[in-house]
């Protein structure tokens, strides 16, 4: 049980998470900045994301089997010892396709501390401090982020030394993890995967969890490479992601506030319009100085709330004892998003420039708007065919007589003997003295022949008056 602050309750893990993202966010600054001084081709940029989330995606199968064998402790300081000498090996050799390894081994030890991180919160918060509690988690994470951000503004030059505080960061936050006495969560159980399932039941969450995925894994990896290529310096560079993020970090409660009041659909509908027109004009427009960073915010705003909302709009839609195996789905969905958008957008840098990272922004944002509109207004025509048919099955008839066979007898104008050979099915006679006794219990042969009789009685009575 938690205590009555849950701050204090969870200090050691909010600790560890704001460490943890010190490094992270600083990590991949550093490699795109680093590799966009020695000028190379900005597909290996867009490699390096790609294979970091690859690696996420790895380690989300990986994560459950090494926490369920050695449990959340053990398997966090595991994968934080990998990960960190993942981050020095940077500074032993400069060949390339050994960084790309590296960044896949960074993503499935990053997603192993993630698990451990967030099921530990999860199960052991209290339902009444579950939403505040995880609300620190956000507010920690993106904190830890900036933070990275300033650490690295601090060594203009790069070098080794951010590196060296990137794995110490990596170590350290193995310390308030190990020694906190809290009691230990259970072990994971696997969450199945229905991917196919839940884009026919979620498909415009799914769809922006897509698109959320490319536009943040072509963000973290290229856009330091943009913006030291609009000539900013390492200070300005990350101011540039610092303003970012915190934009995000800043727009996460009030979106949510709105996202409560207003559907969720239309306002990532709107989200994907303003995207695609905001990001089209720093493609276009030679933005710079304050320009560009009071454009970066209002990215920050847009892009970073696709997600969440994304998220909060599938969990409406499905019943609670899917909502595991949708976490499961929505965590994989990004992962994909987000390993193949920084391979598509840096493609684009190196063939036409590095404008086109925010053009390629703007068509996936401009495709999600037309895919949300489409999926959409399929969905309002079906539910309202659903309407007319169920309206239409409950219409009443003008009355009792309209449906039955007495509508027939009791019309003059039907001669008596065709209403007889009609009203009495000799097929049907027939194939009942076929049928053995007792063959079907469920079936009243005589009942429907006693109605057949006293149907035939009652059209004779009826008919009499009118024959004399």
């Amino acid at each position: 049980m938690t205590s009555k602050s849950p701050y204090r309750s969870f200090s050691a893990l909010f600790l560890t998470t704001l460490l943890m993202l010190v490094a992270q966010g600083s990590l991949s600054t550093y490699l795109g900045l680093s590799l966009a001084q020695q000028n190379v081709d900005s597909v290996w940029i867009g490699a390096m994301m790609s294979c970091y989330y690859f690696g996420l995606v790895l380690g989300s199968k990986l994560g459950h089997k090494v926490i369920a064998r050695v449990g959340h402790i053990r398997a966090f300081v595991a994968s934080a010892a990998i990960v960190s000498a993942c981050a020095t090996s940077h500074v032993l050799t400069q060949q390339l396709e050994i960084w790309l390894v590296m960044r896949v081994i960074v993503g499935m030890g990053m997603m192993c501390q993630y698990m451990v991180l967030e099921s530990w919160l999860n199960e052991q918060s209290e339902s009444s401090q579950r939403g505040t509690v995880f609300a620190a988690y956000m507010i920690t994470s993106y904190l830890g982020m900036i933070g990275g951000q300033i650490m690295l503004s601090q060594f203009p030059a790069l070098g080794i030394a951010p590196l060296l505080i990137i794995s110490m960061c990596y170590s350290l936050c193995i310390v308030p993890i190990a020694l906190t006495t809290r009691i230990h969560p259970a072990p994971l159980q696997p969450a199945p995967l229905k991917i196919l399932a839940f884009w026919k039941l979620v498909p415009q969450s799914l769809t922006a969890v897509t698109v959320a995925g490319m536009m943040a894994g072509s963000f973290y990896g290229l856009a330091p490479a943009y913006a030291a290529s609009k000539g900013m310096t390492t200070e300005q560079v990350t101011l540039f992601m610092s303003t970012t993020i915190l934009a995000g970090l800043l727009a996460q409660w009030p979106m949510g506030k709105i996202s409560d009041r207003i559907p969720r659909g239309r306002i990532l509908r709107f989200n994907a319009a303003a995207l695609t027109i905001l990001t089209l004009f720093i493609a276009l427009l030679p933005l710079s100085g304050i320009g560009l960073i009071v454009a970066t915010f209002f990215y920050g705003i847009l892009a970073f709330t696709l997600y969440p909302i994304a998220s909060a709009f599938a969990n409406q839609n499905v019943e609670q004892n899917d909502r595991v195996a949708l976490s499961a789905t929505i965590l994989l969905t990004f992962g994909l998003g987000a390993s193949l958008g920084p391979l598509l957008a840096s493609t684009l840098m190196q063939l036409i420039g590095p404008a086109m990272l925010y053009a390629f922004i703007s068509c996936c944002a401009f495709s999600l708007f037309l895919r949300l509109l489409r999926v959409n207004y399929t969905q309002k025509q079906a539910k309202r065919m659903m309407e007319e048919q169920q309206n239409a099955q409950f219409k009443m008839g003008s009355g009792d007589l309209v449906s039955s066979p007495l509508a027939a007898a009791l019309d003059p104008r039907v001669d008596q003997d065709v209403v007889t050979a009609q009203m009495r099915d000799d097929d049907f006679i027939a194939t009942r003295q076929q049928v053995p006794a007792g063959y079907d219990e469920d079936i009243d042969f005589q009942a429907i022949e006693d109605d057949y009789d006293s149907l035939t009685n009652t059209y004779r009575t009826a008919k009499t008056p009118a024959d004399s």
